[in-house]
């Protein structure tokens, strides 16, 4: 066993760790879920409000009480970041599962060696146990649209600046921006809530290697950003 392999991956972690730019641990669920949450605003007059038409772009991506779902490992590197941001966003509380089993999918990609640290990446973007139970009385869902999923230059300065092994290969960075969606009921109204959101997925893509030899990449999720604190 090499003695100075335990140093390496502690220098690996703090860098990324450093990179990450930090961890929120305490839960914001509250921040963009106000509006939804308290419903409708008053109405001035009597007159009944006239249901808005949903757009295309405020359909989640899956049928009603969906629960989790596996994130696909071996489709490549930008599409299994697409994948975890979407895992990451995507819940029902009318499911009949809990917080903590849409965050056992990501739980279930993570690289062993950042696997801790992501736990309290991933309880920073889902709502707590007790803000779940709450949010399932409105029967509220989430889910998210993603417009672009970039490699930020702050990540390939870093790249092109790290000593030989400082980085793990096949570690990359991906810079997601998209629209948070949610919906749910007031009474018996439907409401919706959406906000823009930008986050920072760190993956991991290493080759897959059977006896017949080399056959693709297999990722792994190392760490997330803070919500709307992204590499840029």
């Amino acid at each position: 066993m090499d003695p100075a392999a335990p140093d390496d991956r502690r220098r690996r972690r703090l860098l990324i760790t450093t990179i990450a730019g930090g961890l929120v641990l305490l839960l914001l669920v509250g921040v963009g879920v106000y509006g939804l949450l308290r419903g409708p605003a008053p109405r001035t007059d009597t007159t009944p409000a006239v249901p808005s038409v949903p757009s295309a772009t405020s359909t989640p991506a899956g049928p009603d009480g969906q629960g989790p779902v596996a994130v696909p490992q071996t489709s490549g590197p930008e599409a299994f970041a697409r994948a975890v941001a979407v895992a990451l966003f995507t819940w029902d509380t009318t499911s009949g599962y809990q917080a903590v089993d849409y965050a056992q999918m990501l739980a279930d990609v993570a690289a062993d060696e950042e696997a801790d640290a992501l736990a309290g990446d991933v309880r920073a973007y889902l709502p707590s146990p007790q803000a779940w139970a709450e949010l399932r009385q409105y029967q509220t869902r989430q889910w998210l649209t993603i417009d672009t999923a970039v490699i930020p230059e702050t990540w390939e300065t870093a790249v092109a600046q790290a000593a030989p092994g400082q980085i793990p290969a096949g570690s990359v960075a991906y810079t997601i921006e998209g629209t948070r969606h949610r919906d749910g009921t007031w009474g018996t109204e439907p409401v919706e809530a959406s906000r823009p959101v930008t986050f920072t997925v760190f993956i991991v893509c290493t080759p897959t290697v059977t006896d017949r030899g080399i056959i693709g990449r297999s990722c792994e999720l190392l760490r997330l950003s803070q919500l709307d604190n992204p590499l840029r």
